[in-house]
């Protein structure tokens, strides 16, 4: 069972699609925006928090600042452990390295726990065209995986889908009684699937959220303990990791622990923060360290920050595009306001439509814990891809009307003017029909009175 990539459509393609069923939009904005609410209670339960936040984004300005250094320094100290450390440039090199570990180890069954690296290097379907099966041990990306769909989240895969729906793949997939939608019955039921699936596992895959430079170690941050279950029984460990994921000291951990739950859910910390520091015994430990056009990224004064990134979703949860437009919208791996600043740095024709999908409200980067300047981004990638010359030609010539009409003050007054006069008297089934698609998700706001200036010069005057 794998998935096979696609060119995207485009955002507002697949945006379309996932608000033509109204119900769902709504409570997929109602769930994010719960756990967003989660977010700022935790937040504000820690009164040094925007220490923290200044902190790790300084951590993270330094570490990439000599990234080169920090990660030689990880490989010493992780061989010193007993660790292999392989280096690939690309998704290609990435599932070439992991294909000959497990063919070497003659492993034909591998568990796997969440790892957006591995999504970003579709190295799923690759093993399988290899012969190798591979289980998702995560219990959302069980459920995508089963679903024959990738993640529409970093952190809650399968946020996008229904108890209900849920509970018809289980009972299509695991035997479960049909019409079960009880949450404990099918978590129940997914561990006793997944249990024999980590005794019969040949290797076990993990991501990395944090390695350290100092001490060659990294950890695994998760709520389920299912990445300790798939690096404890398997001889074979592999990890694989984006260079961007390093910190200089083990003291430095603390801060990014600290932010990283309360960011990504509203927990204290995630149910297990897992230790690795070399093999297991009697097993090995191969890490495999990944650029995949994050060099290209480190090398740009505008997007450097980007790679700050501690993947806590919580950019997500805030957007107002993402809460309303479902994660597969974006078509890509890291969906969201982060997603669309790295996924376009990877591939600007591919991915010209998301910077436009944002508002530029700045939600993302005032609750960023790395402080990444995410909307400032996104809007000079909106610049950049004008320069490219991806831009649509209706909003270049919008654009070339807004600007005449702006630089002409006598005619933004008339302009103003005619605007209120439309919104009092244009019949409503003018705007909203079939033929406008503009109309759709839409609503017009209530006509001023009057303008902006009519009403400060009547502020001014004195009181009579």
């Amino acid at each position: 069972m794998h998935r096979t990539a696609t060119a995207p459509t485009g955002h507002p393609t697949k945006a379309a699609l996932f608000v033509k069923n109204a119900e769902r939009a709504r409570w997929h904005d109602a769930a994010l925006w719960f756990v967003r609410v989660k977010r700022d209670r935790a937040a504000r339960s820690i009164p040094e928090w925007e220490t923290l936040r200044e902190l790790a984004s300084e951590i993270k300005a330094h570490t990439v600042s000599r990234l080169g250094d920090y990660l030689e320094q990880f490989e010493a100290n992780a061989t010193k452990l007993g660790a292999t450390v392989h280096w690939a440039r690309d998704a290609v090199e990435h599932n070439e390295i992991v294909l000959k570990l497990l063919q070497k180890h003659g492993c034909k069954k591998v568990v796997k726990s969440k790892s957006m690296l591995t999504e970003e290097c579709h190295l799923n379907p690759y093993l399988e065209r290899h012969g190798i099966d591979v289980v998702d041990t995560d219990l959302g990306e069980r459920i995508v995986q089963l679903r024959n769909e990738p993640p529409s989240h970093i952190v809650l895969p399968a946020i996008h889908i229904r108890k209900e729906e849920v509970g018809e793949l289980f009972h299509e997939k695991l035997g479960t009684e049909a019409g079960c939608a009880d949450p404990n019955a099918l978590t129940e039921a997914a561990r006793g699937h997944l249990r024999q699936k980590f005794l019969d596992a040949d290797a076990g895959l993990t991501g990395v959220n944090f390695a350290i430079a100092e001490t060659g170690g990294f950890v695994v941050c998760t709520n389920e303990g299912n990445a300790d279950l798939g690096a404890s029984l398997p001889k074979l460990h592999i990890a694989c990791m984006g260079i961007e994921k390093l910190i200089p000291r083990a003291k430095d951990l603390g801060v990014f622990l600290r932010l990283l739950a309360r960011s990504a859910t509203g927990q204290p910390i995630t149910t297990y923060s897992s230790h690795f520091h070399g093999p297991a015994p009697g097993g090995e430990l191969h890490i495999v360290l990944v650029d995949n056009g994050r060099s290209d990224i480190l090398g740009s004064d505008d997007f450097r920050r980007s790679l700050n990134c501690i993947r806590c979703g919580a950019c997500m949860n805030t957007c107002p595009v993402y809460r309303r437009s479902g994660g597969h919208s974006y078509e890509a791996t890291v969906p969201g306001p982060i997603g669309s600043i790295l996924s376009t740095a990877r591939d600007p024709k591919g991915h010209q439509t998301l910077p436009h999908a944002c508002s530029l409200c700045g939600s993302c980067t005032d609750v960023c814990p790395v402080k990444i300047d995410l909307h400032h981004q996104l809007l000079t990638w909106r610049r950049e891809l004008t320069g490219q010359k991806f831009l649509p030609w209706t909003k270049r010539m919008a654009m070339k009307g807004a600007s005449f009409v702006l630089s002409r003050t006598w005619l933004y007054r008339l302009a103003g003017g005619l605007a209120r006069f439309a919104l009092r008297w244009t019949p409503r089934f003018a705007v909203y029909n079939p033929l406008n698609g503009w109309g759709k998700q839409r609503d017009l706001p209530e006509p001023p009175p009057r303008s902006f200036r009519a009403e400060m010069k009547r502020r001014r005057q004195p009181k009579t």
